[in-house]
Parts: C-alpha cells; sequence; structure tokens
C-alpha cells in the first residue's frame, strides 16, 4: 500500500488494497462499494496515466478510509448523509479488519474438490481458445470469494493434500491469464502463491512446473538471468519425479534462459537433453496439467532459441513445425504464427512473411491476450526495414488499425 501511495495512482492503490485482504477482494465488490462498475476498476488498475479528478479522488480515499495524512491532496470536509458514514465505517483496510456486508458469507453448498477441479478445466479450456482477458475476473472471484474460504473445510488427510493441489492448479490458471493481460505482478503472486501450496502438498512434479512457468514468464521480460535460475530450480526439482515431459520442459525453459544471455554452447546443451527427454516422454502419459506439452511447444521454443542465435533457417524449420499442434489452442497458434512470421521477414521473405503475419493477425482478432499485441509488434517492427514493398504497406494499414505500428522496438 505504501508503494501504491507513493505513486500517487488510484488504480494501483486499488490493486494494492485489495490483495493486502485475506481473502483477495474481488474488482466486483470493490466496485460495488464505490458505486462504480467492475471494468471501470480494471480499466483503472490498468491504465499507465493515473485519475486526476480530485472529486472521485476524495471519493474513494474516503470510502476506503485513506488518512489524509497519506494522501497527495486534501480531503473535503464531512458532509455527507448519516446514512453514508454508518455504511463506510463498517470495512476498510485503515481502519480495523471486519469486512463490509457485501463479503459476509451466506450459507452455501460447501466447495468440493471435484468441483475445484472441473472449474479449472474448463476455465483452462476458455483461456486457451480466447485469451486470459476472457474470464479473468470470473476466475479471480471464484477463486477468492468461493474457494480460498473453503480452505479451512479439509483439514487433514488424503482430502486435505487433494484440495491444496487443486486449490494450486487454480492459482496458476489465475497467474497464467493475469501473465497473459499484462498483470504481470498479480501472475507471479498467483505462481508462487501455487508454489507454496506444492510445496505444502509435497507435490514435486507440479512444483517442477509451476517454477518452469516463472521462468517462462522470465524469458518473456527477456530476464534472461532469472529464467535461467528458475528454470534451473525446476530441472531438479522434476528430476526425482519420473516425469520424462517435465523433464524436457524444464530444459527447453533453461536453454530458452541461456539464449537470452547469448550462452549457446549451454543453450543447445540443454535443448539436446529437452529432446531426449521428450523421446522418452512418449512413452508415458502426461498429467492433466502438463497435457498442453507436445511437439509443437518444444519446437516454439527450439525456435525462439535459434532466432536468437541469428540462425534463422534452423529457426525457420523450427517454427514451421510448431504450427502442427493440436485444436483448442488459438492463443498458441497465433503466437507460433507470429513467430514465423517474423523470422520470415528476417530473412527477408516478405510475402510470405506478410501473408503468414496476416493470419496471425486474423486469430488476434479473437482473442483477448496483452501477449498477442507484443508477438505482433515483434513481427511488424521486423518488416520495418521493407515498409517500402507493396505487401508490407498493405499490411502496415491492417496492423495499425489495431494499434500496431513498424517504428516500434521489438519486445518478443
Amino acid at each position: 500500500m505504501a508503494e501504491a501511495l507513493r505513486s500517487r495512482h488510484f488504480g494501483r492503490i486499488f490493486y494494492a488494497y485489495r490483495y493486502e485482504h485475506r481473502p483477495v477482494i474481488t474488482q466486483a465488490a470493490l466496485a460495488r462499494w464505490l458505486h462504480m462498475t467492475q471494468a471501470q476498476v480494471s480499466r483503472l488498475e490498468r491504465v499507465t496515466k493515473a485519475p486526476t479528478d480530485l472529486d472521485k479522488l476524495a471519493l474513494w480515499a474516503s470510502t476506503l478510509h485513506i488518512p489524509e495524512s497519506e494522501l497527495w491532496f486534501r480531503l473535503p470536509p464531512r458532509t455527507e448523509a448519516p446514512h453514508r458514514r454508518a455504511h463506510k465505517t463498517a470495512f476498510g483496510w485503515f481502519r480495523g479488519t471486519t469486512l463490509p456486508t457485501l463479503m459476509q458469507k451466506t450459507e452455501r453448498a460447501p466447495v468440493t474438490i471435484e468441483s475445484v477441479k472441473d472449474t479449472t478445466a474448463m476455465f483452462r479450456g476458455l483461456d486457451n481458445r480466447f485469451g486470459g482477458g476472457h474470464a479473468r475476473g470470473l476466475v479471480g472471484a471464484y477463486l477468492a470469494d468461493e474457494v480460498a474460504p473453503a480452505m479451512h473445510i479439509y483439514r487433514q488427510g488424503q482430502d486435505h493434500i487433494e484440495f491444496v493441489v487443486a486449490v494450486a492448479e487454480l492459482n496458476q490458471l489465475a497467474g497464467w491469464m493475469a501473465y497473459d493481460v499484462g498483470d504481470n505482478l498479480a501472475g507471479r503472486r498467483h505462481l508462487q502463491q501455487a508454489l507454496q501450496l506444492c510445496q505444502r502438498a509435497s507435490d514435486d512434479a507440479l512444483s517442477a512446473e509451476m517454477l518452469a512457468g516463472m521462468s517462462h514468464q522470465a524469458a518473456h521480460a527477456r530476464n534472461g538471468a532469472v529464467s535461467v535460475g528458475l528454470a534451473q530450480a525446476a530441472r531438479d526439482t522434476a528430476a526425482g519425479t519420473g516425469l520424462a515431459a517435465l523433464e524436457s520442459e524444464t530444459a527447453v525453459m533453461e536453454a530458452h534462459g541461456l539464449a537470452l544471455l547469448r550462452d549457446k554452447r549451454g543453450s543447445i546443451a540443454a535443448l539436446k537433453d529437452a529432446e531426449d527427454a521428450f523421446s522418452r516422454a512418449d512413452r508415458q502419459d502426461h498429467p492433466h496439467w502438463l497435457s498442453y506439452y507436445d511437439a509443437a511447444y518444444l519446437a516454439a521454443k527450439m525456435a525462439h532459441c535459434m532466432r536468437e542465435f541469428g540462425e534463422l533457417r534452423a529457426a525457420e524449420r523450427f517454427a514451421r513445425r510448431s504450427l502442427e499442434m493440436s485444436a483448442g489452442y488459438e492463443r498458441g497458434k497465433l503466437f507460433n504464427t507470429a513467430l514465423l512470421a517474423s523470422i520470415l521477414a528476417e530473412l527477408r521473405e516478405i510475402d510470405e512473411a506478410c501473408a503468414v503475419g496476416r493470419d496471425a493477425l486474423q486469430l488476434g482478432r479473437k482473442l483477448q491476450s496483452a501477449r498477442t499485441v507484443v508477438y505482433l509488434q515483434d513481427f511488424a517492427t521486423r518488416l520495418r526495414r521493407h515498409q517500402a514493398a507493396p505487401a508490407v504497406a498493405e499490411l502496415a494499414s491492417e496492423l495499425a488499425a489495431i494499434g500496431i505500428s513498424l517504428d516500434a522496438e521489438p519486445t518478443a
């Protein structure tokens, strides 16, 4: 909260306020208290420009009981009606721990292990098809309002372990959804929470998967050192699980991190380990939470590594192979399509690059995912030197219509 207040950005204050409560306050609940919509709260938490309407800032600060001494503006005299004051003193991060009436739990059927698993599977399918922004609010509300309060029901025994693991998987999904819409801080927090739950349940395999996910996110931010450290921890944890697919995944995460650090020798060695492990994985059943990891996923990671080293023909081969993916992963298909388009642009195969890029653009229109913008922007900037080509000029106008510019710096 102190950091959020120093930023003088009330959207960040909303976010910090919600996450300082246990259970976490949902955007929908906060919106009701502030007489706003959930979408308005979500937008304020995401925008870069801080709101400046002093009347609104004062109302929000007063409603949340933020002391004037912590603010960068003065609050007006308290003149609201008595019934409004009574409502606002019922809760507040700065005034005790009592939650408002809206947050009090009513009698309802207990959350079960199977219901958490089934709900997670349903939302995971929606996430893969439509992007993290499609149902992130629903997942957050379900996790905070339904699942977290039920943790006390399963206190010991096998049911306790199974419930903890189920909640870990739901936190993992929430983390990926947050990451997918560009909320990297929430993404890390959810994965860290998921890792702690896995460790509580002594589930090494799922712990390794969480560490691999954190490594992936660090690589996406091009933080090679952090990516490698997390991937190595994931590999160490996966080594005793007997899951070859997991060993392959964690090895290829390390390879990507090393590629970002320009350690070609180390990256190639890790890629070989990943291939060797994957060849053994064909003879095993994947855990359901690792079903996405297939030959196409491995090929896409290899393409990323080869592109980092400037081995563009090898990168092209792997990128083409990455498109041989299972149905139901539309977001992943966009990523791999945009990756191939960017490599073709680097190879100066402009007509095909534009054709493949247009396919990626069509896929992106169906998704609510900030990462799709990153991949498309990376492709667009690699076309910059070929702006005079007719195919590029035509595609540039289509990209500009969704806010993608050929003049920005690549980030993928």
